[in-house]
């Protein structure tokens, strides 16, 4: 979800880690869930009707775990094998990155760019693809799922993303391919039957206004994909996101009426609807008393940014929470920051250890941190740390 054209959001905020010590062995597969499959540090009753089975994001367990990209601590993003690591280790929900294909289909990708997440620059067929676009205001050059149909994209392999900080997901480098919303859509369905509670996603439109002036919305096909699968009521046990206030909108008047959470940058960014229609609004804006309401008329939550919640300093170390959990929370408004992540180079300076930007850190003591102001939920890359670290908070 987060916008890497910065470092902020879920971007790397610099380096990111190769997998550190600590990592766990994946859960059981299929059957009932167990107390393996549940994942590490999972709370019994957090599950069955305590898991959010009703459909009501209200009776999911807080704070809510939700697998930032699946797992992509521990294998490549969006891919099977990160949504499946991710529920057999503790995720309560699994997020999706939804962006289109030349001929309109919905594929699981954190950026329409593909070329650090699958093998295309190796591929000698899509050389001539290889162009320069700007994409809300910044401009990439690579390869772009816009450019390919489905079929071509479906000859592509994954790969991860920063194999320079996560040299032991390579491992898994062309294992799987590029998954469409709807084959995630049969997984979850699949998954829910075999483990007897239904699988919450979190799905995120990515940068809507610049599809849909390419003529490839995403809502549109999207509302029609989630009442295919029972998914667009307000129990459909699917999280509805964006940077784009306009992009929930549509989605309501489409009649999906499922939970939906704005998603929000730095204080001095704007959402790229915003930018085109000239709204002068910032995200600073929006995080005011006053904004809030406004966002609580199309939606039942916000995303914002961890630093947000509690801004760091100069030296990168936290200061003093903010008033955004109890302002959010007076305007009925639930949150789910964004990103944790285990490695030294994404943590707070409070809680880094040692002097190698990929170890491992305290990140025990930073989700402590953080769960303590009230927050409803948190992306985490590593929701197996973020499972223990919950049962540890609620104890």
């Amino acid at each position: 979800m987060e916008q890497e054209q910065r470092p902020g959001r879920r971007t790397l905020l610099g380096a990111a880690a190769a997998l550190g010590a600590g990592a766990v062995v994946l859960g059981g597969g299929a059957g009932t869930a167990t107390a393996a499959q549940r994942g590490p540090g999972a709370d019994p009753a957090a599950y069955g009707r305590g898991h959010g089975d009703s459909g009501s994001y209200k009776d999911l367990p807080t704070p809510t775990v939700i697998g930032h990209r699946g797992a992509c601590g521990y294998r490549p993003e969006h891919t099977f094998g990160s949504y499946e690591y991710a529920l057999a280790n503790g995720a309560d929900v699994i997020e999706q990155d939804l962006v289109p294909t030349k001929d309109g289909h919905l594929v699981c990708r954190h950026e329409n760019d593909i070329t650090a997440t699958t093998d295309v620059a190796s591929r000698k067929e899509f050389a001539s693809r290889r162009t320069t676009k700007t994409v809300d205001g910044e401009a990439h050059t690579g390869w772009f799922t816009e450019d390919f149909t489905l079929a071509e994209l479906k000859t592509l392999r994954a790969i991860e993303r920063i194999p320079g900080n996560r040299q032991r997901n390579t491992l898994y480098d062309g294992r799987w391919d590029v998954p469409t919303f709807e084959e995630v859509l049969k997984w979850a369905d699949e998954q829910g039957r075999k483990r007897g509670r239904k699988i919450w996603l979190h799905v995120e439109t990515k940068h809507p206004t610049y599809f849909r002036k390419a003529g490839l919305g995403l809502e549109e096909p999207l509302a029609k994909l989630l009442r295919r699968y029972g998914r667009s009521g307000r129990n459909g046990h699917t999280f509805l996101q964006s940077f784009e206030p306009s992009s929930l909108q549509r989605l309501g008047k489409l009649g999906v009426d499922g939970p939906k959470i704005l998603l929000l940058d730095d204080l001095p960014t704007k959402p790229w609807d915003f930018v085109e229609a000239k709204d002068p609004r910032t995200v600073a804006d929006l995080i005011t008393p006053k904004g809030l309401k406004w966002v609580s008329g199309f939606a039942q939550g916000i995303g914002p940014w961890v630093n947000l919640i509690i801004p760091r300093d100069k030296n990168d170390r936290l200061t003093k929470p903010t008033t955004l959990v109890r302002d959010a929370h007076a305007q009925g408004l639930i949150l789910h920051p964004y990103t944790m992540r285990n490695e030294n180079s994404f943590l707070p300076a409070d809680f880094r250890r040692g002097t190698d930007p990929n170890a491992y850190g305290d990140a025990f003591g930073a989700f402590k941190t953080y769960f303590a102001t009230g927050i409803d939920g948190i992306f985490s890359d590593n929701c197996d740390t973020a499972a223990l670290a919950r049962a540890d908070f609620r104890k």
